[in-house]
């Protein structure tokens, strides 16, 4: 490892070999105030990533360095990207369906130089295939597609309400170097192009209950290019499912009152929104997918308990 490089600008792929033809040389035309890497850690693909990446890296400009990460799914990978910079003094994660704008190395080196920051998320601009945005994909909706823009002043981030992601995000290395703890959670995985991880959200709140001083800065900031896969309504439902299923497997804690581990209250809410839902259809009101995305939410949270309750009694045993 070069000990001169003190940023690694990385980015987690899996078969978007033909993404990274252009989006590597963009990586590497960042303006840096220190000496920085380009970090693929690449995820098992079965495409030419590989060799899209020697061949970049063989040309004249930024280091681009290639690693090669067996366990399949983003939290696994996410977390070799940590180790292959852990020596480093910054961090930079950005996905390998983006493109960064220009400045954005700057302003996330000068956040974390110039202040008390140790994370800073910026903006996350979504972009659709060109005349494939549907009607029912409301502004409402897109931060279900990775969308982040608080604004254009920066502002310190205190609680859930404005969350930063990997799709965006600089980190001070000694955050991980000091707490060996604070990684990404392998349970919350996606494998390949599946749907729902959230590794990147339990990180955010890890870090809100460490106290670590997060900030948001407009001048960090991405496009990110939205898969057509990802243009329907079943999207939607099956991510809110996937994510209420984690809730209940994972986080929903202990309760005093279950039947078969589940607890009634649950239940009844998940009815209360299938109801409404329902009335919803029937009366053709706007929102209705929001309505259902709260259903699907809630039946995965149910489903949670039911895959906790098995694991507690098979570990019983």
């Amino acid at each position: 490892m070069n000990d001169s490089i003190k940023l690694t600008f990385a980015l987690c792929s899996f078969n978007r070999a033909e993404r990274l033809v252009a989006l590597l040389p963009q990586m590497r035309a960042q303006a840096c105030p220190v000496p920085f890497e380009v970090l693929v850690v690449d995820n098992n693909s079965t495409d030419e990533t590989a060799a899209v990446v020697a061949r970049i890296a063989a040309t004249p400009g930024t280091p681009v360095r290639y690693v090669h990460e067996a366990e399949q799914g983003i939290p696994f990978a996410r977390n070799r990207a940590l180790a292959e910079a852990l020596g480093r003094d910054f961090l930079v994660f950005i996905d390998d369906d983006e493109v960064p704008h220009p400045g954005l190395l700057e302003a996330a080196v000068h956040a974390l130089t110039t202040g008390e920051a140790r994370c800073v998320g910026g903006k996350v601009k979504v972009v659709f295939p060109p005349g494939r945005r549907p009607e029912w994909l409301v502004d409402d909706l897109l931060g279900f597609l990775a969308e982040v823009d608080y604004g254009d002043e920066p502002f310190w981030i205190k609680d859930r309400s404005k969350p930063v992601w990997t799709a965006n995000v600089a980190y001070d290395m000694r955050l991980f170097r000091d707490d060996p703890g604070l990684r990404f959670d392998p349970r919350f995985n996606r494998r390949g192009h599946g749907v729902g991880g959230g590794s990147d959200a339990v990180m955010f709140h890890a870090m809100l209950s460490r106290g670590v001083p997060m900030l948001y800065s407009p001048l960090m900031v991405v496009q990110h290019h939205v898969d057509e896969w990802r243009l329907r309504r079943r999207y939607f439902l099956k991510l809110h499912f996937v994510a209420g299923r984690k809730f209940g497997q994972f986080h929903s804690g202990d309760y005093v009152r279950t039947v078969a581990g589940i607890p009634p209250f649950m239940v009844a809410q998940a009815g209360k929104h299938l109801v409404r839902t329902a009335a919803m259809f029937a009366r053709r009101e706007p929102g209705l997918l929001r309505q259902a995305m709260n259903g699907t939410y809630a039946l995965g949270a149910i489903w949670g308990r039911v895959l906790r309750n098995r694991e507690i009694t098979v570990s019983s045993r």
